[in-house]
């Protein structure tokens, strides 16, 4: 769901956010917490009520990293390419995610019905377009109450949230770079979270969750950290640690208090973003810096993407909740296809020289894969029999989320 860390490499000595460019495997560990928490939520681990959490430490980091990467493009050329900031996101987020929707939509087709499946289709253009949190929140979707049959691209909702975000953000920089107001940034920003933040506050809600309005200065607050980084060297590292520390303990403060009946995101999501802030302006490699969080964290896209249709279509399929034992082994599913997805489609991809040194031909690729899904869903939608012709299509849905909003 984030730009990568490790797209920059330099030793991974300790560093604080003040040398945020170089390699930080506190991040990956961090990014490795938040979608660990996510997962453990939605495969229904008791005390995880707050899981859903991860979602908005993912936004933090997401903020921080993208934003750090255009400044160093900035102080470096005096300018921010637009061309090369979206072929980049395109390396990132597009193969891994057209993959998950074309094999989440095929498997909805075989073990759920055509008629399900015809649902999800859906879904699935909608997800393909960046426009899935629209498509949700219209339906009147709840994630945290909801007992209607979710969809297992529902999860998708984030992804567009990032990237309806990261259509205005980068065109703001380069505006006002442009118009010589490149001190006017950051007050801007500021401007901005503020404004998203109380329009949050107030319009809680089921629009409210879905909302890039009401989700921007969750993001906008990793920019703004990412504007200051390199003052935070002058933090003394026993200080920098205290607050990375601090910030990893109220995150799962967060995730153990919180629950389906905390008004979300409003005043509530004050807690974990803050505290992933926390984490990002310290030092927390004694603790999120080992190897296997940071290995964790490098698949964690591939991770998010792939667990919550694993599990949804499992259950559905299944037709009633899952045993304790089903779940994990699903997870540990989803967590083999994510390395497989990382290691086979994103890093060949994100790494490739011939995209890597041509956005034209990045850009080409990127609509191909947001074609694929559709065509796949119009394909399969034109040859799906009437509802109710056979066993398949008489499927109707019964389930809820298996444990909660993704």
């Amino acid at each position: 769901m984030t730009e990568t860390t490790t797209g920059v490499r330099h030793p991974a000595a300790p560093a604080a956010a003040g040398s945020a460019m170089r390699f930080r495997p506190d991040i990956e560990g961090l990014r490795a917490v938040a979608v660990v928490l996510v997962v453990l939520f939605h495969a229904g681990v008791p005390g995880l009520a707050g899981g859903y959490v991860g979602v908005d430490v993912f936004f933090v980091v997401s903020g921080f990293l993208i934003t750090s990467l255009m400044l160093r493009e900035i102080r470096r050329t005096g300018g921010l390419s637009l061309i090369e900031f979206y072929s980049r996101r395109a390396r990132r987020i597009l193969p891994a995610a057209a993959v998950v929707l074309v094999s989440t939509l095929l498997a909805s087709y075989h073990w759920l019905g055509f008629l399900r499946g015809d649902e999800i289709a859906g879904d699935v253009v909608w997800s393909a377009l960046f426009s899935a949190n629209h498509r949700f929140a219209a339906g009147g979707v709840d994630y945290l109450a909801s007992q209607d049959a979710v969809s297992p691209v529902q999860h998708f909702w984030s992804l567009a949230v990032e990237e309806q975000f990261y259509l205005v953000w980068p065109i703001a920089i380069a505006l006002l770079l442009w118009l010589g107001f490149r001190w006017a940034i950051g007050y801007w920003l500021a401007a901005a979270v503020a404004a998203s933040l109380a329009y949050s506050i107030w319009q809680t809600g089921t629009w409210a969750y879905f909302s890039p309005v009401t989700r921007a200065w969750e993001l906008g607050a990793g920019c703004l950290l990412a504007l200051v980084a390199t003052r935070l060297d002058r933090i003394p590292g026993r200080i920098a640690t205290a607050m990375a520390g601090t910030g990893l303990a109220l995150i799962v403060v967060a995730a153990l208090t919180f629950d389906d009946s905390t008004p979300f995101p409003g005043y509530a999501a004050l807690l974990p973003v803050l505290a992933t802030v926390l984490v990002l302006a310290g030092r927390g490699d004694s603790v999120l810096g080992r190897w296997p969080l940071v290995r964790l964290g490098r698949v964690s896209f591939s991770f998010y993407l792939w667990h919550w249709p694993v599990l949804v279509i499992a259950e559905q399929a299944y037709g009633e909740p899952l045993p304790a034992t089903t779940r994990a082994l699903l997870v540990l599913a989803s967590l083999g296809l994510a390395v497989i997805t990382y290691f086979g489609i994103e890093e060949p991809v994100r790494r490739s020289r011939s995209l890597r040194g041509s956005p034209v031909l990045t850009l080409s690729l990127a609509a191909w894969l947001i074609v694929a899904p559709l065509v796949v869903a119009r394909w399969q939608t034109s040859t799906s029999p009437a509802a109710g012709t056979g066993s398949g299509s008489e499927y109707q849905p019964r389930l809820g989320a298996p444990h909660g909003p993704p």
